[in-house]
């Protein structure tokens, strides 16, 4: 078993003695994402970035990262088999002679 499964695997026994799946429909749990993002910019709100409270950054974070592998297993996604197609297709968009040192947009390249 790999790390990522352990740490959904983990989630899931988590979540399910407390029987909150009913909650975690595929909608419900992008929407916590969004929120969990929102919380992690509020770390960084109106100061410099290493003013940031790197504990909440930490905590934060998990959440994150905790809704997201829970999603991945809504949908059966292996979390690197996506990860990896995805710098794959960015590697198309953004190649290193045209991106490299630019935060420039694909299409502005």
């Amino acid at each position: 078993m790999t790390e990522i499964q352990e740490l959904t695997q983990a989630l899931i026994k988590f979540r399910n003695d407390r029987d909150w799946e009913q909650f975690h429909n595929p909608k419900d749990l992008a929407l916590a994402l969004s929120v969990e993002a929102g919380e992690l910019l509020e770390v960084f709100l109106w100061k410099s970035p290493q003013d940031a409270n790197k504990e909440k950054v930490k905590e934060e974070l998990a959440d994150i990262f905790a809704f997201g592998l829970l999603l991945a297993d809504k949908y059966g996604f292996d979390l690197k088999e996506i990860v990896m197609e995805k710098i794959i297709r960015n590697g198309e968009k953004y190649p290193v002679e045209k991106a490299k040192g630019t935060a420039k947009k694909y299409n502005e390249l």
